[in-house]
């Protein structure tokens, strides 16, 4: 009989038991030592104290160009009274970092000698004691303390270990880890992909982790989904390692043998964890060596390995926990969460005006593009509700301040181009990034309002005017000075499989029987012109089968239509091509940039507003994508 969920542990108390466990079986002492060479030593860890061996410099030695002198023989001289040494006796050219003479205990720089002939120099101020001087042990003195035990070597500290006069050091042997991907589905990478078949990634997302945090790891081969199969996996791997890790079949489905296996050949002390993503994460004991047992879905991986493998790894190099730098933000839209659960939300940080803003992006568990764009963790508590628009939250981060400090976030409605546009400004201005999110062109011109994005992508169509974003920006923006640019034109259309299998020709063919339709969420421009169409051909939405279901970007849309998910979406022609499917123009649209003077002005935004005007390979890129019009690309359509 299988054993289904066992907990649903806080993550503290779940946190506590797992260190508590490991310590009780003596399992966490930090490693002992092994030899290295200084020069191989950065990132290793000190396993003992390292005292200088000798003094640094070890002998006096000249700090300047000049002559080496006897202080007390320079008493006297001035401008009025010069005073003149002998050269070779009273006083002795040195090089900087030349052995001071024997006697000699001051350096008059050379600026500072009046040559009198080949035997005499004249000075007009006497020397002080060791002026001039790197005196022994003036950087290190003998037995002086270096570095500590449990100290993460650095670049300089090799320096400084080389001359304390150490060529080989003691420090922590590093953790070995096993990694053991599991699953019927998974396929190395490279392999011929079918149906069904998922690319293993996590064990090297794992791996580089491991590694980043001191230790090694050692990958084995997949293991399919039997038992036995797993469990002699993990014999092998607690043989030859010191800590195991079994990605996926952590869960309790009718293939998630690894709590079962590590039942059967050890302990299991607790399995499952409250926290999303990353519930049934499995803790446990094979042989006297820890063996975690951790989600498939990527996002869920990454955080339960860094919950609960992190701390042993860095306990074992005998090194704390760094403290990730946080910083306050404000929600730019409201999160909900379901009470019960501690909640990881991954976001998006930008800096506008003196605020920081942060914006929540895809929270899938399976999502790993939603770790590779995130700025930022934000934990919402277990009995929590949510989050509110406009709250004051701390974020974790994951990326440097000073990245985030020079990014410019872009809110609105979504476009091919501003990928593109976000290459080109990393490529052209290292220093500044380009951060996009997508919620339709409305939430993009609420943001500008609310100071909460610097940019906002926008193609709002006045039915009345057959003007874009200007009415709108009037309305919801009033008398705010703003600067609206024109990015491109673009084609709007019906997006159908390649052939158009089920004769889809405009939006009259949404209310048959065998049609899905994919929409865009509420607010956006593309929305909007799906909702004009279908007011003049007097068409009900509530008879569109699949009306309500909402994608944010018009590769979302795309998507959907090539999975099979929809028949068809409206969407912009370069989707289509991006994933070759065939269109259906609908509309020729403009879709433009809207930010308030302070931000146009600013210098971040001359820089992209420069690619924007001058740049030939980002245009040629965009014309590249298919359905678009430069033709005005930088053009001010609107200012106030």
């Amino acid at each position: 009989m299988r054993n289904i969920y066992l907990e649903s542990t806080p993550l503290n108390e779940a946190l506590n038991r797992w260190i508590e466990k490991l310590e009780h079986e003596k399992l966490l002492s930090p490693f002992k030592g092994e030899t290295v060479k200084v020069i191989d030593s950065f990132g290793r860890v000190t396993a003992e104290p390292i005292s200088a061996k000798i003094s640094s410099p070890f002998y006096h030695s000249s700090a300047m160009d000049g002559y080496a002198v006897k202080f007390t023989e320079t008493f006297g001289a001035s401008e009025r009274t010069p005073k003149r040494l002998l050269i070779g006796k009273q006083a002795i050219y040195v090089d900087t970092g030349d052995p001071l003479p024997q006697g000699f205990n001051a350096v008059i720089m050379i600026e500072d000698v009046n040559h009198i002939s080949d035997r005499e120099i004249e000075i007009i101020s006497p020397a002080t004691p060791w002026q001039h001087v790197r005196v022994i042990g003036e950087d290190i003195v003998a037995t002086e303390l270096i570095l500590p035990e449990n100290q993460k070597i650095r670049a300089f500290d090799i320096g400084a270990m080389l001359a304390g006069g150490y060529t080989e050091i003691n420090v922590r042997r590093k953790p070995e880890i096993v990694i053991i991907p599991t699953g019927d589905e998974i396929v190395e990478p490279g392999c011929q992909l079918k149906i069904g078949n998922i690319i293993e990634f996590n064990s090297r997302i794992l791996g580089s982790l491991v590694q980043e945090w001191g230790g090694k790891y050692h990958r084995y081969n997949i293991v399919p989904d039997k038992l036995e199969k797993i469990k002699e996996a993990i014999l092998d791997a607690v043989s030859k390692s010191d800590m195991v890790i079994v990605n996926a079949g952590s869960s309790a489905g009718s293939e998630d043998f690894t709590a079962e296996a590590i039942r059967k050949l050890g302990e299991v002390i607790l399995h499952g964890v409250n926290i999303k993503p990353g519930k049934p994460v499995i803790l446990g004991i094979v042989k006297g060596k820890p063996v975690l047992g951790i989600p498939g879905y990527p996002v869920s991986a990454y955080l339960t390995f860094k919950l609960f493998a992190k701390p042993v790894i860095l306990k074992w190099l005998g090194i704390g926990e760094e403290k990730y730098e946080t910083i306050k933000t404000r929600i730019s839209r409201q999160i909900a969460s379901q009470p019960g659960q501690e909640e990881f939300v991954r976001v998006k940080i930008g800096k506008v005006g003196d605020n920081f803003i942060s914006t929540p992006i895809s929270r899938g568990a399976g999502v790993l593009m939603s770790l590779v764009r995130a700025d930022g963790i934000l934990r919402i508590p277990s009995m929590s509700e949510g989050i509110g628009a406009g709250s004051e939250v701390d974020i974790e981060l994951m990326r440097p301040l000073s990245d985030i400090e020079n990014t410019i976030v872009c809110i609105g409605s979504h476009d091919n181009a501003l990928d593109l546009l976000s290459n080109i400004l990393k490529k052209r201005y290292p220093k500044y990034s380009l951060s996009s999110a997508h919620v339709g062109s409305m939430g993009g011109l609420i943001a500008i309002k609310k100071g909460e994005a610097h940019l906002a992508g926008t193609h709002l169509l006045d039915e009345e005017t057959g003007q874009y974003n200007i009415t709108f920006i009037k309305k919801i923006l009033g008398s705010e000075k703003v600067v609206l640019i024109n990015l491109v034109y673009r084609e709007q259309g019906l997006l159908v499989l390649k052939g158009n299998p089920k004769n889809i020709k405009d939006f009259k063919d949404l209310i048959r029987d065998d049609v899905v339709f994919v929409n865009r969420q509420s607010g956006a421009g593309t929305r909007l012109l799906a909702d004009k169409c279908l007011k003049e051909l007097g068409i009900d939405p509530g008879n569109i089968k699949g009306y309500e279901r909402e994608e944010y970007t018009h590769m979302g849309v795309a998507s959907a239509v090539l999975t099979g998910v929809a028949d068809t979406g409206l969407a912009i022609l370069a989707s289509a091509r991006a994933l070759n499917l065939d269109f259906i123009p609908v509309a020729k649209e403009r879709y433009d940039l809207l930010m308030t003077r302070k931000v146009f002005e600013s210098k971040m935004m001359q820089c992209l507003i420069e690619i924007i005007i001058k740049d030939n390979e980002f245009k040629e890129a965009v014309k590249n994508l298919g359905g678009y019009d430069i033709s005005d690309m930088g053009k001010i359509v609107f200012e106030n």
